[in-house]
């Protein structure tokens, strides 16, 4: 990893603020001969940016997500690793919130005081599965999503960062669990809730408010939650979000986010008409009426099971052999993201 130091020369400054996506640091800019005058003239005519204390931008645009991590390590310094929804965004989680902000961890001794959108959280462990990359460190996926859940009040936004995690493969749930419990009680409260949603078998934040929501039924029994199915010659079907095997009764969550093209939608009939040849009742329910009518969708799966329940209806499909939740194994990591670089926009006046 590329620090601060050491100085550099007024020859390679060019090839130094390109290798830094034009930032620099004071120090940097002082050891090539710039004088603190010329920094402040350079600001001053609006040719530079002062991006964070004794940190430039060599550029009058607005800097990149790239620029702002960079310009926040530089800032924090080399022992600095990138947390939260930052790392999550560099590791290209999907579903984030929106953020200016980059979340650092450093060493618990350290002085430096968070400053515009650098901030700053002193540790007393840093994380030691960090990435090392050129410019600065990368939290793990599991240290960066404990710690951006952490820093959330929605448990809908939580939900969404742990399945994700586990399902697209940047974390399993030892990994998970080890950092909620190196974390202890210290605002943990929603990620042990998401946590406890991906244990039961829930792959995304809709189905995770579903089961929430079946789950105050006083007449359903349990709901198995993506529970792999096998028709009566062993053939493979279809995998329901939530399924009960006593009357053959599968829920399905339908988010629209998974319907944009016509061949998304096919596949949806096919599950459906798949299941249903075999007898297996299919209800489906979108995102936002799981959310805005809760009472009503736990009535009609209510409903559906007292009446195939009074009928004895039975269906031609058994259950597998539970598939694991471990999305991947904990040393396991997904390919550092390339980033691009832009021109060199410096020119020394």
């Amino acid at each position: 990893m590329t620090s601060p130091g050491p100085p550099v020369s007024a020859i390679d400054l060019e090839s130094t603020a390109l290798h830094q996506h034009h930032i620099v640091t004071r120090a940097q800019l002082l050891a090539a001969g710039i004088t603190d005058m010329h920094m402040y003239r350079q600001t001053r005519r609006g040719r530079w940016q002062r991006v964070l204390p004794a940190t430039y931008a060599l550029t009058n645009g607005v800097l990149t997500d790239e620029q702002r991590r960079i310009s926040a390590a530089l800032y924090a310094g080399p022992e600095a690793q990138l947390t939260g929804v930052a790392a999550l965004n560099w590791y290209g989680f999907r579903y984030c919130p929106p953020t200016d902000k980059i979340h650092l961890l450093v060493p618990h001794p350290a002085r430096r005081a968070s400053a515009g959108h650098a901030v700053i959280a002193r540790a007393l462990v840093l994380d030691p599965r960090a990435r090392e990359t050129e410019l600065y460190r990368v939290c793990s996926p599991a240290r960066a999503a404990v710690d951006a859940a952490r820093s959330l009040r929605e448990l809908r936004t939580v939900r969404a960062i742990v399945a994700e995690a586990v399902q697209r493969g940047f974390a399993d749930l030892a990994a998970l669990e080890e950092e909620v419990r190196r974390a202890r009680r210290s605002r943990t409260a929603l990620v042990r809730r998401a946590l406890d949603d991906v244990l039961s078998g829930t792959r995304s934040a809709p189905e995770a408010e579903l089961r929430e929501c079946l789950l105050r039924s006083r007449s359903l029994p349990e709901i198995l939650w993506n529970p792999p199915l096998r028709g009566p010659d062993g053939a493979v079907l279809p995998t329901p979000d939530g399924y009960l095997p006593e009357v053959a009764v599968a829920v399905e969550v339908d988010s629209q986010e998974y319907h944009f093209a016509p061949g998304d939608w096919r596949r949806t009939l096919d599950r459906h008409n798949e299941l249903s040849r075999h007898g297996v009742l299919v209800l489906h329910f979108t995102p936002a009426e799981i959310r805005a009518a809760p009472d009503r969708v736990r009535r009609s799966v209510e409903d559906a099971y007292r009446s195939r329940s009074a009928a004895g209806t039975t269906a031609d499909v058994r259950l597998a052999a539970p598939r694991s939740t471990d999305a991947s194994p904990a040393d396991a990591q997904p390919p550092i993201p390339e980033v691009k670089k832009g021109p060199f926009l410096y020119k020394k006046r």
